[in-house]
């Protein structure tokens, strides 16, 4: 199971370990009334584990509790007593989403001698003449590609607040975000494939066919900056197969738009497509590099079966290979390459020749044969990144960007038209990017929609996710 099952196993116990907790304390609250009553001493409660502080930038409701009287209660006494300190709890709350209205006001102005009328100009917004301001178009953004929310959902949650967003309302604002979205989308593209190095992959997404009452297969590539990079940064394009025209369609770049063609090193899976993106004969300038994940996952599926003794094995090579690679994070691409030299390379050396003695022992056409075939007949490519410090050692960079794609996909199970692909892929590749940067996704596309409308198109560089500030109040 993946991180994202295994959490739903873990939040049953969570939920049974606090009903638990509640009980016992009611039962102990319990025995010690009982043995107050008795007038026995009761057994003294273990230490509680210490919890971690509540986040600091969160708002504070202060409730002061004193008692009735500040006078001493004891017999012939009644003095006042001093303050001498204080005991501070603190727990958490929420207040579900707030709706409220801004009303803008503009005056009117007018001199009578003149006969002249002075009033501001409007607000800018990016629907015009509509009731959704920023805010509130960032939010249903969010919900649908970061939360995946069908509209209807959305509708049904809204109404909870006494508001009545209906779908098509939202649907709508949604569709001019993401044209509004699309000229800053074609510069985040150009910075994406700025980066010598590249992550691609590519997930299947369900698309309506309304003419054959049914759906048929279309997919997201995905393309991310290196994982040794120093600006992260990734960019989605929805299309209807995934034949190579597509990625190479791509990384071609369009002229009209004023994209390069790109070139470097471009890190996969060995789907037969990519094959074809960096064929010298027509791309001298790219470069094919595979994913040492994928050759390692054969021989889990070897040791996870125990078909063959050699699935075991190979595990504990990449260990040691990994563990290596592990260390080097932080260091410059030269620093990370001389010790892939030093350190990784004898390792890689040695299961290659490993390797090759167990291909002599093994019959061909069974798992253990494919597995081994498949990694000495890419070694080149799985070893590129001990020759390019730049390059990571595997693609789980970009499977860990295209894990949204895969949860969304269960909630709102296909995408409607090819222009919603395409506006989700906009929208996601922007929100993606920006919470690879650390930033909170509706904090970022609610100022980037505000500012959008009066940013001069000299100026649209400012709100790309890596260069994003948000704007002062």
């Amino acid at each position: 199971m993946n991180a994202d099952q295994r959490r739903l196993f873990e939040e049953t116990p969570a939920e049974d370990e606090a009903a638990l907790r509640a009980q016992l304390e009611s039962l102990r609250r319990e025995a010690e009334a009982a043995a107050a009553a008795a007038g026995t001493q009761p057994k003294a409660p273990s230490r509680q584990p210490r919890r971690s502080a509540l986040p600091a930038h969160l708002r504070r409701v202060e409730h002061r509790h004193e008692p009735d009287s500040t006078n001493c209660q004891e017999q012939g006494c009644g003095r006042p007593m001093k303050r001498i300190g204080e005991d501070v709890t603190e727990r958490l709350d929420i207040v579900p989403a707030e709706f409220f209205v801004h009303r803008h006001i503009y005056g009117k102005w007018a001199c009578r001698h003149c006969q002249v009328l002075k009033q501001a100009p409007s607000v800018p917004e990016i629907v015009e003449g509509g009731i959704a301001a920023s805010g509130l178009l960032a939010h249903t953004a969010i919900s649908r590609f970061v939360d995946h929310l069908p509209y209807y959902r959305q509708e049904t949650i809204n109404a909870r607040s006494g508001v009545h967003t209906p779908r098509s309302t939202l649907a709508v604002g949604t569709g001019q975000v993401g044209a509004a979205l699309e000229p800053l989308y074609v510069l985040h593209k150009r910075f994406v494939l700025d980066c010598r190095v590249l992550h691609a992959d590519e997930t299947p997404v369900a698309l309506l066919d309304p003419g054959a009452g049914r759906t048929r297969r279309a997919y997201m590539w995905a393309y991310a900056r290196s994982w040794h990079d120093a600006v992260p940064g990734v960019v989605y394009d929805f299309c209807r197969g995934r034949g190579a025209q597509y990625p190479v369609a791509f990384l071609n770049g369009d002229e009209r738009r004023g994209e390069r063609r790109w070139s470097g090193t471009l890190l996969t899976d060995r789907y037969g497509a990519y094959e074809a993106v960096v064929d010298p004969q027509h791309y001298p300038g790219r470069i094919s590099a595979a994913c040492a994940a994928h050759a390692r996952r054969n021989f889990e599926e070897l040791a996870h079966e125990g078909t063959s003794p050699i699935g075991v094995d190979a595990l504990r090579r990449f260990a040691r290979i990994y563990e290596v690679e592990g260390e080097l994070k932080g260091l410059s691409d030269d620093e990370r390459r001389a010790l892939r030299q030093r350190l990784a390379k004898p390792l890689w050396d040695e299961l290659q020749q490993w390797l090759g003695l167990e291909r002599r022992l093994v019959p061909d056409g069974g798992a253990t044969a494919k597995a081994i075939d498949y990694t000495l007949t890419h070694w080149a490519a799985l070893t590129r990144h001990l020759d390019d410090g730049a390059v990571a050692i595997d693609n789980n960079h970009l499977e860990r960007q295209i894990k949204p794609w895969a949860m969304g996909r269960k909630a709102w199970q296909f995408v409607g038209s090819e222009l919603a692909g395409q506006r989700a892929a906009i929208v996601m590749s922007l929100v993606q990017s920006a919470r690879m940067n650390g930033h909170e996704p509706w904090a970022y596309l609610r100022d980037v929609l505000q500012r959008l409308p009066t940013l001069l198109n000299t100026r649209l560089d400012e709100l790309l996710p890596h260069r994003w500030t948000a704007a002062k109040a």
